[in-house]
């Protein structure tokens, strides 16, 4: 009699072919360009417009990063992006933060329930639908300038913000909060003793998304900010696209620029982006 053939304990795993395919050529649509991006920013002049943008710089020259660093005056832009960005970023949060955790705590109530609802519904709201009457407010009172970009850009950061922290704090246990209240702490001192340490991971979270949005915008700060000498970074390059167009060394150099801080941001803390998207969404 043959003996047994052994069960195999684990099932063999199969390739997704179709999935490789299709994230290789999703990789290959973002790593070509900031290949051409970073190839021709340590470009000359003259080879940056010979035609042949896929190939390596020889030699490599810093050229297009001093002109560009003169031209957009790029400490100064940087600086009011960096201003703007910073209080766009801790604004979200803190705003988010508060208005997720009333929202969750008293959500049998209809108040705080349908201004939840309301907040969703101005996710559908872009800010091109809403430019001429922010302009004309903004103007009116006074914050035409980056302080007005950042309270604007923090509110149209609101709405997706509150939705994923409130997917958080669902997650969070009330017996944490009924014992900080037992032993006499208020309503304040447990949310910022209690309930916003917890809510670090989707703090990151929301942070990065808006540091990305605030960083990167360039519609609202343009419309908004009236003087422009304290324009931000993305708005300052659209000086490449009129009289400096041929210039694509000097361009290119300048968009690497300003789009390193961004990429340097994601890259470090991309982990916590994914962490605190998939916590919260099933309840431990």
């Amino acid at each position: 009699m043959k003996p047994a053939k052994p069960l195999r304990a684990k099932k063999e795993e199969r390739t997704n072919w179709s999935a490789t395919v299709i994230l290789i050529l999703c990789t290959v649509t973002v790593i070509l360009p900031l290949y051409v991006t970073i190839s021709m920013a340590f470009k000359t002049k003259s080879q940056a417009v010979d035609g042949n943008a896929f190939s390596l710089p020889a030699p490599f020259s810093i050229d297009g990063f001093v002109e560009a660093w003169n031209l957009t005056k790029f400490p100064v832009g940087a600086g009011i992006s960096l201003l703007v960005t910073a209080g766009t970023v801790i604004l979200t949060i803190l705003l988010a933060a508060f208005a997720s955790y009333a929202i969750v705590r008293n959500w049998d109530r209809k108040l705080f329930r349908y201004s939840f609802f309301y907040l969703l519904a101005a996710m559908f709201i872009p800010f091109p639908v809403v430019a001429l009457p922010q302009i004309q407010l903004t103007g009116w009172v006074g914050l035409d300038n980056p302080f007005g970009v950042i309270i604007l850009a923090s509110m149209f950061q609101l709405s997706f913000s509150v939705m994923l922290f409130t997917a958080f704090l669902r997650s969070i246990p009330l017996e944490l909060e009924e014992a900080s209240r037992m032993d006499g702490a208020t309503t304040w001192q447990t949310f910022w003793k209690i309930i916003f340490p917890l809510l670090g991971p989707m703090s990151a979270t929301v942070g990065i998304f808006a540091f990305l949005y605030a960083w990167n915008d360039f519609m609202m700060p343009s419309l908004i900010i009236s003087d422009p000498a304290l324009q931000t970074l993305p708005v300052r390059q659209n000086l490449f696209q009129n009289q400096f167009a041929n210039n694509y060394n000097v361009s290119f150099a300048s968009y690497l620029m300003a789009m390193a801080p961004a990429i340097i941001a994601y890259l470090f803390s991309q982990r916590w982006v994914m962490e605190g998207v998939t916590q919260g969404a099933v309840k431990g």
